[in-house]
């Protein structure tokens, strides 16, 4: 019997708890370490055999896509499994062209998951649900983010703080701070550089 070895990667403890529990439950695979950002993943596999890494997008430090990006250069043996939170058909082409082996929504994993880790452990990959994916346009519908709040986020980019951008737009510095909290609830994330992080993935901005 195989024993898959998998490292998990992700900042969010519940979520790395489901996801530990869902995979221990197949007695073919061995949850071998859990970390919660990009940096921490590349130190473990410098020490421990690891099979598959199950990257989160979204995490602090080094996120998911820069680190693919090293794995892939430094240990090009590790299959990589990404899990993200959006729908975003903007970032597909990106991590198909790094050579991700699969990627799937954190909201299906569970059985899908398991199927995910197999099927790439045989040297194929799991794009399954990416048809479904949404566009970019259909990104910036779904979230509503008005023009405005673009030009807000665009800004942030830049480092610019709330008195900096209410300077650059002609506004308040009360309405900056209205919208950058608009932003943050309408993208589901919980502070502005996670917001600056998905907006430049998924080229919004």
């Amino acid at each position: 019997m195989r024993n898959i070895k998998i490292l998990l990667a992700d900042d969010h403890a519940i979520v790395m708890e489901g996801l530990k529990e869902v995979l221990s439950a197949d007695e073919e695979i061995s949850v071998v370490g859990c970390v919660q950002n990009g940096e921490e993943v590349l130190r473990f596999i410098k020490n421990n055999e690891v099979d598959i890494v199950i990257l989160d997008i979204n995490m602090p430090v080094m996120d998911g896509i820069t680190c693919a990006r090293h794995l892939k250069k430094e240990f090009p043996k590790v299959k990589i499994i990404i899990l993200t939170m959006y729908a975003q058909r903007s970032f597909v082409e990106e991590i198909v062209k790094i050579g991700i082996d699969g990627c799937l929504l954190k909201n299906n994993t569970g059985k899908e998951l398991i199927d995910a880790v197999l099927r790439v452990m045989g040297g194929r990959q799991y794009y399954d649900r990416i048809g479904t994916f949404n566009s970019q346009e259909e990104e910036v519908t779904q979230y509503k983010l008005s023009e405005r709040e673009i030009d807000v986020i665009r800004l942030m980019s830049q480092g610019l703080t709330s008195i900096e951008i209410a300077e650059k737009l002609f506004i308040s510095d009360h309405t900056v701070k209205t919208h950058r909290k608009n932003i943050l609830k309408k993208l589901n994330v919980s502070n502005s550089s996670q917001a600056v992080q998905y907006c430049l993935s998924n080229q919004l901005i």
